[in-house]
């Protein structure tokens, strides 16, 4: 379940830091941003603006166009090991010669767009649970979403074993990622990169479409809902779940406070890191110009709704650093959140690996049935739970 790229073989070009406020135009105005002052200050003073206004932010209208999809799933691969290449081009294959199954992919516009019109057709494989073996119960659904770089597949294994508990799935691809991906990219580069403002943007559009596509499975009778982020999807987890008050059950695949703090350490982000350096930006500086996308300016929000949490961090993660991690369950008990803490003995990307994809499997396999049946059966009459 973690990156599956192969980064020792990926060495992304360092670009020149942009600050990017074409991307978050529509907040620059309000902003008042002062024309004298340096690009650095106006960027801090535009995500303190949009901290300010975080609904209006992450705010949106629900699409319009909702509709379900049936294609041959394709992998999109993010990484060129020779296994990897030759299973994208088996799906290919299949897909060509009209051989294998189709699976369900909820389509829609989001409400945040892009430049790039392939990105803003989100994408959402759908796992619905067998409805004629929960008679009588509430309708369940989690929205999962991996990590950075992922490709399509990730993830899917614990959408169908979500499904052996009654629960639906709807399996996000982020922006920028998998068919979401622009052409001219090979990787999901522009969900995270030395472009300030782009990064912004990604998260807000990853948050409001998370948020729409609970709006869809509310019309679809659901009335129960968790989500499921991995180090970079935790990220925009975290945050739906601040916005979002029907996100009961919540599950963080590695967490951190601070957005700029995982840019900063983390072994994908060497070639940002390096364009802030070059630019003369210290660690501190790097926090201030993602305070908008930081989980740490939504604490609060988040705590003010009941939810069942889960956080699995790992001990030798050289990217969402242990303590990192530390600091969030630090302030989940600040908070009195009602949280599960669970630790890997790997790193970062070899949660993916055997035996720790296993052990992180079930930590939130687990986790996630028995805080949904906690939540069903609190919305039971007092007799059924009894009977």
């Amino acid at each position: 379940m973690g990156d599956r790229a192969d980064h020792s073989r990926y060495e992304p070009y360092c670009a020149p830091l942009e600050w990017g406020e074409d991307w978050l135009e529509d907040f620059v105005a309000g902003a008042g941003l002062y024309a004298g002052a340096s690009e650095f200050d106006r960027m801090v003073a535009l995500n303190d603006y949009i901290v300010e206004h975080s609904e209006d932010f992450f705010g949106y209208e629900t699409p319009a166009d909702f509709r379900l999809e049936h294609r041959h799933p394709q992998l999109f691969p993010t990484n060129v090991r020779p296994e990897t290449l030759e299973e994208a081009a088996e799906w290919r294959r299949l897909e060509e010669s009209g051989e294998g199954n189709t699976a369900e992919f909820l389509r829609f516009t989001s409400p945040v767009r892009t430049q790039f019109p392939e990105n803003d057709q989100v994408n959402a494989r759908w796992y619905p649970a067998d409805a004629a073996q929960q008679p009588g119960r509430k309708k369940q659904a989690i929205i999962v979403m991996p990590q950075w770089n992922a490709d399509a597949f990730s993830h899917n294994a614990l959408c169908t074993l979500f499904n052996r508990f009654g629960i639906s799935a709807l399996r996000l691809s982020k922006p920028y990622h998998d068919i979401r991906r622009p052409a001219e990219l090979e990787r999901s580069d522009y969900a995270v990169s030395s472009n300030i403002g782009r990064t912004i943007a990604a998260c807000r559009q990853a948050v409001v479409d998370i948020r729409s596509c609970i709006d869809w499975l509310e019309s679809q009778g659901y009335e129960q809902f968790g989500v499921l982020g991995t180090s970079l999807g935790s990220a925009y987890a975290f945050i739906a779940a601040a916005f979002d008050k029907r996100l009961k059950v919540c599950a963080f695949n590695h967490a951190s406070m601070q957005f700029g703090d995982v840019v900063w350490t983390g072994q994908s982000t060497r070639h940002i890191r390096a364009s802030f350096e070059n630019a003369g930006m210290t660690q501190q500086d790097v926090q201030k110009i993602f305070t908008s996308v930081s989980p740490k300016s939504y604490m609060d929000r988040f705590a003010s709704e009941p939810k069942r949490v889960l956080v699995v961090h790992a001990t030798y993660d050289l990217t969402f650093i242990r303590e990192f991690s530390l600091d969030v369950l630090k302030n989940f008990d600040r908070l009195n959140i009602d949280y599960v803490s669970k630790v890997l003995p790997c790193g970062h990307y070899t949660t993916g690996e055997t035996p720790y994809k296993y052990m992180d499997g079930w930590f939130l396999g687990s986790f996630v049935y028995h805080a949904f049946k906690d939540l069903r059966e609190k919305a039971m009459p007092r007799e059924l739970v009894t009977s």
